[in-house]
């Protein structure tokens, strides 16, 4: 039982279970990949990193409104610099 009064921050607090409906083919290889007894904490792992992407995304629309959209040349020299790509030792 959990307290709806309070704020538990993504992965923490008690759990509680719900019903969840997937296709087939995606529990499918959710239980591939960790089992039918791994599926709970697999969606728990999968649900938080989508909470961190939307609030990533929120972040950026922010930042956006407030100094206009990134430049699109610095962010592909950044990207090359981060994944080691072909734009790597270009200065930004």
């Amino acid at each position: 039982m959990t307290d709806d009064n309070v704020d538990f921050p993504p992965g923490d607090g008690p759990t509680s279970g719900i019903s969840v409906t997937l296709t087939a083919g995606t529990l499918q290889a959710i239980r591939e990949r960790v089992g039918k007894r791994g599926v709970s904490a697999y969606l728990e792992k999968a649900a938080q990193r989508q909470i961190e992407r939307d609030k990533l995304d929120e972040l950026i629309a922010d930042f956006d409104k407030v100094h206009g959209p990134a430049d699109p040349e610095a962010v592909a020299v950044k990207r090359a610099r981060l994944t080691g790509g072909a734009n790597a030792g270009v200065a930004a």
